[in-house]
């Protein structure tokens, strides 16, 4: 495991995850919200997204979590494994509340300097995108995930209690899964899974 991809909506908890599996395996974190704003919530031009996105699929060690659709492909190409947080709408819209009220005038981890959390009618806008797209972006999700390349793992997490066996595992050195997209046996942590590709 040395490039993992982590993808899913907001609130699912992409960054909490990707900086626990950090420690974790000694991998460099990367956070797409430092290449989707600027400081000041600035958003960027599609193009440099991409670029900058790109210079992070170069590298030979990653964990890069954050969506950005249009270089899914490139970065699946590149990820030898990819951590899918597929959580229910209602845990990852409490989730975000409560981060913006937790770093209320303040700037959050995983964005960069400047952006601060606010409640106002932009946040408001947000939780009303949230609700509003929440079937249509994880349909793309799982189509893109239905059929990955040869060489990538798959990990589908659809609760807290997945998430959380399935770092336990990964902190205790166990060689990581490849877990079932479909529901299938499950495991003494209640997550599925199956072998990886050879």
């Amino acid at each position: 495991m040395e490039r993992v991809m982590i993808v899913g909506g907001p609130g699912s908890g992409k960054s909490t995850l990707a900086r626990a599996l950090g420690v974790a395996t000694g991998l460099p974190v990367f956070h797409m919200d430092h290449i989707h704003y600027g400081p000041g919530w600035k958003q960027r031009e599609p193009e440099v997204k991409s670029w900058m996105s790109e210079e992070v699929h170069r590298k030979p060690r990653w964990i890069f979590e954050g969506n950005h659709s249009r270089t899914y492909a490139q970065r699946m190409a590149r990820a030898d494994m990819l951590v899918w947080l597929d959580l229910p709408i209602g845990l990852r819209l409490f989730r975000v509340m409560r981060r913006q009220v937790q770093y209320l005038g303040k700037s959050r981890p995983d964005l960069p300097e400047g952006c601060v959390e606010r409640l106002d009618r932009g946040a408001l806008d947000f939780w009303l995108w949230i609700w509003r797209t929440r079937n249509t972006s994880r349909a793309r999700i799982a189509e893109m995930v239905a059929h990955p390349p040869a060489h990538l793992a798959v990990v589908h997490l659809r609760s807290r209690r997945e998430v959380r066996g399935w770092l336990e595992r990964i902190r205790a050195g166990e060689a990581p899964v490849r877990q079932a997209l479909e529901e299938g046996p499950q495991g003494s942590d209640g997550s599925t899974s199956q072998p990886g590709p050879a």
